[in-house]
C-alpha cells in the first residue's frame, strides 16, 4: 500500500446467504480526504463500510486499512488496528445506560492504560471537539436532542485519537440548520486533526459541502470521483440523483456561498 492510501479495497464480494450485495468491488480512500459514500437502497452502503472495519466478513476480496491486511490480522493486531479509526453510527449508537461521560471513556478503558486523571481530562477535550456544553458529559442519552445524541456518539468516536472517521448517516434525523453546523463540525475536525473521514450519507448539501470525492454504489460496484465528474456519468442513476431538484438546489447553495464570499 502506497503511504498516500488510508483504504484499498480490491475484489469484495458481500454475501448474505445467495444475496450478492458487492461483487468484485475495488473502492480506495487517500489519507486526509474526504469520501463520501451514496448509492440507491439495498446497494450496500452501510455494509461496505462495515466490512471495512471488520463488522462484516467478505466472502472474497481483500481489505487493507492503513496497511494493515484485514483478512490476515490477528486478534491481538485487529485491536491495535481499531484503535486507529472511531465509528459514529446512526444516531450515535450511545450506551443508554451510561453517561456522556462514560460513552467516551468505555473505549479509553479497552484500549488503553491511562490514568483516571488523564482519563477526565481527556473526556472534557472530547466534548469540547464535539461543540458539547461542558455540562452534557453527566446526562444520560434520554436527556439529549437528536442533534446533541450525535455529537455525543462523535465525541465517543473521537475518543482514541483517530487517524480515520467512519461516519454512517450523520446527518439523518437532523433539521436543515443542524445538518449544516453538524457538516462544519466535521470539516473543522478533518482539518484540525488531520483525519482521514469516510461517510455513508444521503444527504446532498454533505456531499457539496464537505466531500472531496464520492463514491457511487452501482450494480454491486462502486463508481468514484468528484461531483462535477460523476455528473458526466450517463448511468441514469447517477443522473436522477446529482441532477434531479435536489441535486439541483444543493448545488444551487453551493453556488450562492461562493459568489456571497467573494463579493
Amino acid at each position: 500500500m502506497e503511504n498516500g492510501v488510508a483504504i484499498e479495497v480490491a475484489g469484495l464480494r458481500t454475501q448474505f446467504g445467495t444475496q450478492v450485495i458487492h461483487d468484485n468491488l475495488d473502492f480506495s480512500v487517500q489519507r486526509g480526504e474526504v469520501m463520501g459514500i451514496v448509492g440507491g437502497s439495498g446497494t450496500g452502503k452501510s455494509v461496505l463500510m462495515r466490512s471495512v472495519i471488520g463488522l462484516n466478513r467478505p466472502a472474497a476480496g481483500r481489505i487493507v486499512v492503513l496497511g494493515q491486511d484485514m483478512t490476515g490480522v490477528s486478534p491481538r493486531e485487529a485491536q491495535a488496528l481499531q484503535r486507529r479509526w472511531g465509528v459514529l453510527f446512526q444516531d450515535g449508537a450511545l450506551f443508554s445506560s451510561l453517561t456522556v461521560a462514560q460513552n467516551i471513556l468505555a473505549p479509553m478503558t479497552e484500549h488503553t492504560d491511562l490514568s483516571p486523571r488523564l482519563r477526565r481530562d481527556m473526556i472534557d477535550v472530547k466534548i469540547s471537539l464535539a461543540g458539547l456544553p461542558p455540562d452534557a458529559a453527566n446526562k444520560y442519552p434520554s436527556e439529549l436532542s437528536g442533534g446533541m445524541r450525535k455529537r455525543a456518539g462523535l465525541a465517543r468516536a473521537l475518543a482514541l485519537d483517530p487517524e480515520i472517521l467512519f461516519l454512517d448517516e450523520p446527518t439523518a434525523g437532523l433539521d436543515p440548520i443542524g445538518a449544516a453546523k453538524f457538516d462544519e463540525l466535521i470539516a473543522e475536525l478533518q482539518r484540525a486533526l488531520g483525519l482521514t473521514v469516510v461517510m455513508v450519507t444521503h444527504d446532498l448539501d454533505s456531499l457539496h459541502a464537505i466531500c472531496d470525492r464520492v463514491s457511487v454504489l452501482i450494480d454491486k460496484r462502486v463508481k468514484v470521483g468528484t461531483i462535477e465528474s460523476l455528473m458526466g456519468e450517463p448511468d441514469p442513476w447517477i443522473q436522477e440523483y446529482f441532477r434531479g431538484p435536489r441535486g439541483r438546489a444543493a448545488q444551487g447553495a453551493v453556488d450562492r456561498k461562493s459568489q456571497g464570499g467573494k463579493a
